[in-house]
Formats: C-alpha cells, structure tokens, sequence
C-alpha cells in the first residue's frame, strides 16, 4: 500500500467475484441508514448496505458502481464490503434492467397479491442500474 496517509485499503466481495481490491481516499455508498462517506481512520462501524451507488476515489480520480445489498465493516485501516451484487457501468444490462423496472412498475399498481416490499426493492435496484448506465452511455 502506499505510504500516504490517507489511503486506506478497499475490498469488495460478492458471492462471484472479487469485484475490486485497491486503495482508496474516500468512499461512498447507502447503508440502511443513509449515506455514509468513509476516510482512513474512520471510528469502527459495521453496517447493512443498501441499494445504491458506490464511488471509489483515488488520487482525484472516481470509480463508481451499483452495490446492491450486503454488510459493510469499517476498519481504520480497511473497508470490506460483502454484496449481494455490484456491477461496473459496462457490465449493466440495460435491456434487462428495463425490463425489471416495468415488471415491478406493474407489480405495484397491480390489484393482485402483490409483496410491496419485494416490488419496491426490484423497482428501485432497476432504477439504480438504469441510471448509472445512462450516466456512462
């Protein structure tokens, strides 16, 4: 690692890859409770993430990907995150994310037996995906 102090090592796991290993300033991303920005030496935190988008900042530079669902640990030295499913802007399968935000629109006005929650969840997962992709289109 670098000898700068204020880089900290970032990991992220999800149940088929090592999604990203490296250092990092600063990084971003929603916990149940929020949004949370995360420095070197931050107070030990362990959290549950939410849906949304992660940024990863390097020497000015930012990296940024959907992260949806998991656990996050803050350590002084070390961030890990464990998600569900995270994917860089060119992985996003917009066809498909389209596809998803439709079903659930339909769930939701539905007069059916409808699980709201799970509906809402898939809603807002395809949202978060469609806009990250427009962003990198």
């Amino acid at each position: 690692m670098a000898e700068d102090s204020k880089i900290f090592r970032l990991k992220v796991y999800s149940p088929t890859r090592v999604f990203f290993e490296g250092d990092a300033d600063m990084v971003e991303l929603t916990t149940t409770e929020g949004e949370i920005g995360v420095y070197k030496n931050h107070v030990p935190l362990t959290a549950i993430v939410a849906p949304g988008v992660l940024r990863i900042y390097r020497d000015g530079e930012l990296k940024e990907a959907t992260l949806l669902e998991g656990f996050l640990e803050i350590l002084p030295e070390e961030v890990v995150i464990l998600s569900e499913s995270c994917e860089w802007p060119e992985e996003i399968d917009y066809h498909r994310a389209e596809e998803a935000r439709i079903r659930a629109e339909r769930r939701l006005s539905s007069e059916a037996d409808t699980n709201y929650n799970r509906a809402e969840l898939a809603l807002r997962r395809s949202l978060i995906r469609l806009q990250l992709a427009d962003k990198y289109r």
